[in-house]
């Protein structure tokens, strides 16, 4: 029996923001590119950089996942199969593109940005957490506690 193996895995860089769609019957589709970067050095001791850029395209959860969380020049790494598509342009001409399409994905870098002048001068706002709705109940039965265990001052003591 012949065997066959379709297996990408790429570590790089957004080139631009993914791009998310949905097609006629609701399936999410994402796409965008991804650089990835080689280094060597020559016979004559001269290094040498080239970058290679990849159509990279996610569908359904995945999809809607990577359109959320990816930006221009995140590092991730993507895992999935080459696939080539033909069609014919608007204009006539025919054709065809190499893509990967992923089924995998992991972020490899924090999402925190480079902060500008501006935004370290600015105050942090605080964002206070929200509190979980309560019943009546539960809400007078707080308040009970709270007057239980409030503090009392030794001058307001009647002896």
């Amino acid at each position: 029996m012949a065997r066959s193996l379709n297996r990408v895995q790429l570590i790089g860089n957004l080139t631009r923001d993914p791009e998310l769609r949905y097609t006629p019957n609701g399936a999410a589709v994402c796409s965008f590119s991804l650089a990835t970067n080689r280094s060597w050095t020559t016979d004559a001791g001269e290094k040498r950089e080239e970058a290679d850029f990849h159509r990279i395209v996610a569908w359904n959860k995945l999809a809607e996942l990577c359109s959320q969380f990816l930006v221009k020049g995140r590092k991730v790494y993507v895992e999935g199969r080459l696939s080539t598509r033909a069609w014919t342009a608007q204009d006539g001409t025919s054709r065809t593109t190499t893509e990967v399409v992923i089924d995998d994905m992991i972020l490899l870098d924090s999402k925190r940005p480079e902060k500008t002048e501006e935004e370290e001068t600015e105050p942090k706002k605080v964002v206070q957490p929200m509190q979980p709705a309560q019943s009546p109940k539960a809400s007078k039965k707080k308040e009970k506690e709270e007057e239980e265990t409030e503090e009392v001052a030794p001058d307001d003591i009647p002896f």
